[in-house]
């Protein structure tokens, strides 16, 4: 019992380590560009979506129970839906020109007139509607819900049409439609899961002891790698995709809650509540190095890469004298 908490404390120590006390370098490679005030979003902040088109941002204002609509260009607030409960997932339906918002809450998932904000139907879970994942090609959205699931729903019909069952409720995820495979963070059940999408159950478990609290997740598509950061400790890890073999590992900023692969520039893009973004370039077959470490704000830390026009939006809470706000950075290609 006594090593069992010494190798905790040894793991809350790195990740405090990672979190707070590296030094800042790299901001070469992501440049601030403006900084858009939240001023009525109070509390946690979780994640965000953008019409790439008119470049417009969606923010799920958790803590605040309403979603904020961003003009990126005009660096303004241009709206809000109001009244949700515990909002966690959004995404842009562009087929659609619709917003698909999931409320942990209620378990509620509701659709959204893009222009207008206003509601054009509804499908109800039984709690903890969280991450969400747009398929544009077959028009389908993937939501985790609950004690243990994934939704499919028919983004045109606003009607269920699939539902996969997990041991645990999932974190964030990836999907291949091609190789028919989805690949989930399960941190309540210590592991990855690896699903068939023609037979909509689990293909493969990936357990581990430790690291633990897998949150985040990226897909390399081309080099068939997973990418997962984990609390504690604060750890990146690669992994094989279809063997799930760890491939490489490295100390990374502290509660990582969004990680992205940027193909274009071959980097690992990471934000942590630690006050950190940390960049990661591929420099061989299989190893990565850290090339940045920048400064953002304590408790910023869910993001996204939008490649084009090549931003990172990272979203800060409010905290202090300093409003909520929705940080936008420029990477360096």
């Amino acid at each position: 019992m006594l090593r069992h908490r010494l190798i905790l404390l040894f793991f809350f120590g790195i990740t405090t380590f990672s979190g707070c006390q590296a030094q800042e370098y790299g901001k070469q490679f992501l440049t601030l560009e403006k900084e858009i005030a939240l001023q009525n979003v109070q509390g946690r902040i979780d994640h965000i979506d953008v019409n790439v088109k008119d470049q417009v941002a969606f923010v799920a204002a958790l803590g605040n129970n309403t979603l904020e609509v961003v003009d990126l260009k005009s660096g303004k607030v241009t709206g809000s839906i109001k009244g949700l409960d515990e909002p966690q997932g959004v995404a842009y339906i562009v087929r659609h020109d619709e917003l698909f918002v999931a409320n942990g809450g209620t378990g509620e998932c509701g659709f959204y007139n893009a222009l207008t904000l206003k509601k054009t139907g509804s499908i109800k879970f039984n709690d903890d509607a969280d991450d969400v994942r747009y398929d544009v090609d077959a028009d389908r959205i993937y939501v985790g819900y609950g004690s243990g699931g994934i939704a499919i729903i028919d983004a045109a019909s606003h009607k269920q049409v699939g539902d996969i069952t997990l041991p645990a409720h999932p974190e964030s995820f990836q999907f291949d439609v091609s190789a028919n495979k989805l690949w989930v963070n399960l941190p309540g059940a210590g592991m990855i899961g690896a699903v068939d999408l023609k037979l909509l159950k689990l293909s493969a478990r990936w357990s581990k002891l430790f690291p633990r609290a897998n949150f985040p997740m990226a897909y390399d598509k081309d080099q068939h790698r997973i990418i997962v950061g984990y609390r504690v400790p604060a750890i990146l890890v690669v992994y094989d995709s279809e063997t799930g073999k760890e491939l490489f590992s490295a100390p990374m900023v502290g509660d990582v809650d969004d990680l992205y692969w940027d193909r274009s520039t071959r980097q690992i893009f990471v934000s942590g509540g630690g006050g950190a973004v940390n960049i990661f370039r591929q420099s061989g077959d299989t190893s990565y190095t850290r090339i940045a470490n920048v400064t953002t704000r304590g408790g910023a830390r869910t993001s996204l890469v939008v490649p084009e026009p090549g931003l990172f939006l990272i979203a800060a809470r409010a905290a202090g004298d300093q409003p909520a706000a929705l940080l936008v950075y420029k990477i360096s290609r």
